[in-house]
């Protein structure tokens, strides 16, 4: 049986948990520097705030991103010593690609730790996070942002972390004792927030083709947005639902309060809501606050194969930009613009693909682009990026209705897709 503590790296080194002001923890970044900066709602506002302040004392630094909720201001000065990459084409960073001041660097979510250690291909030298104040055995928590930073914190180099009362302490990899961090600053402010678009009229469509694709004691994989949210919000009747994948949502509170939710058919970490991150509001912060029914995880853990592979009735529901008539999915490109990056949708795509029982579910709109463009293409084109390939396709979800491509010809699955495709574009296809 797995156990997410056999997943959780070794630190390299004990630090001095050194308690300090964030002007002189900062300054003990060597210029060239590689910065990792923690994301989502974890994402150590103040402690960047005051680095950008300063910036003027370094020559060149590199900002390493992944998916941030809101812009930085480290990035409003591009060359001005900084320089970006990121994991995640946010909306506030495709102006810097197309400028030529921002690298994309793709990656799946499982492969964050390796790739930012030491001995990875992309190792950084400082990894800048944020956590609650000392949990009830003196540890500090990672939070809200666990699965994409805890192995940084064991590996980097140089490891700052912003001290947030406001942080919520969840139980899991997270928890650390002070000497994990070279230094701790003490901030308190608002943590980022998330909030859910209300779903429309398409959107309630797809999400119901999606509830009758779900099976009682499902091992359940969402992100977030309004489809993931509505799909939650009508599985209240389901018996016996387990949540294992990258997020924890308002709407999963919800769902557990409904007692649809219990965690306990899982074939692992029976009891226990798993996932690497939580992104929602303050209302979810406050619940997620010393939950024992938490556990927050690596991301080898959280979106492994190796591990998915193994859960019980395993269902990824993801989205994407567009997917062509063999199944080939694009979650990242419109054309050669980059918009996002692939995050977990591999990992889970490959999980659900060699997993018993399980299903990988793509639910999109059929058009984007306010009906102007079909989401169902003949082909991608060379331009745009594929994310899952064609060998990895199973369900497939429009307004429309559920092609089920798994097992199917070429043929077959082109003539699945055009039947859930839109009516205006029928005939191009």
């Amino acid at each position: 049986m797995n156990d997410f503590k056999n997943f959780v790296s070794k630190p390299t080194k004990v630090r001095d948990g050194q308690k300090t002001s964030a002007k002189v923890a900062l300054e003990k970044i060597i210029d060239g520097s590689r910065v990792f900066i923690a994301a989502g709602c974890g994402a150590p506002l103040g402690l960047t705030a005051e680095f950008d302040r300063i910036r003027s004392r370094w020559k060149s630094i590199e900002i390493v991103s992944a998916y941030h909720l809101s812009s930085l201001p480290v990035f409003d000065h591009p060359g001005d010593p900084f320089k970006y990459t990121t994991l995640q084409a946010q909306p506030f960073v495709r102006d810097l690609i197309e400028s030529g001041h921002c690298s994309v660097l793709p990656c799946k979510f499982s492969d964050f730790g390796h790739l930012f250690s030491p001995e990875g291909p992309y190792p950084v030298d400082v990894a800048l996070v944020q956590v609650s104040t000392p949990g009830p055995d003196g540890k500090y928590s990672l939070g809200t942002n666990v699965g994409s930073t805890v192995d940084l914190v064991s590996s980097t180099p140089l490891v700052i972390a912003q001290v947030n009362p406001q942080m919520p302490y969840t139980f899991g990899a997270g928890e650390l004792p002070s000497d994990a961090f070279d230094f701790l600053v003490d901030i308190e402010e608002n943590i980022v927030e998330s909030h859910s678009p209300v779903a429309d009229e398409v959107t309630q469509k797809i999400a119901n083709h999606a509830i009758a694709e779900i099976p009682d004691e499902a091992t359940l994989q969402f992100g977030i947005g309004a489809l993931p949210d509505s799909i939650m919000k009508g599985l209240d009747n389901h018996r016996d639902l387990g949540i294992h994948g990258g997020m924890i949502s308002n709407s999963m509170a919800w769902l557990l309060e409904t007692g649809a939710l219990t965690n306990k058919k899982k074939s692992m970490d029976r009891g226990l809501l798993v996932a690497a991150e939580v992104i929602g509001n303050r209302e979810l912060f406050d619940w997620i606050h010393l939950n024992p029914a938490i556990r927050l995880v690596p991301a080898r853990y959280s979106h492994g194969a190796a591990v998915l592979s193994q859960a019980h009735r395993f269902v990824a529901i993801n989205s994407a930009v567009e997917i062509s008539l063999d199944g080939t999915i694009n979650a990242e490109s419109a054309g050669s613009r980059v918009i996002s990056g692939p995050g977990g949708q591999p990992d889970f795509a490959i999980a659900a693909s060699i997993g018993e029982n399980s299903r990988s579910i793509l639910a999109l709109p059929s058009t984007a682009t306010e009906g102007k463009r079909s989401r169902i293409v003949k082909t991608i084109s060379s331009e745009a990026t594929v994310t899952v390939p064609r060998y990895l396709a199973d369900r497939v979800i429009t307004e429309y209705g559920v092609a089920k491509l798994r097992g199917l010809t070429l043929e077959q699955r082109a003539n699945a897709l055009r039947s859930i495709s839109h009516p205006d574009f029928k005939a191009q296809l």
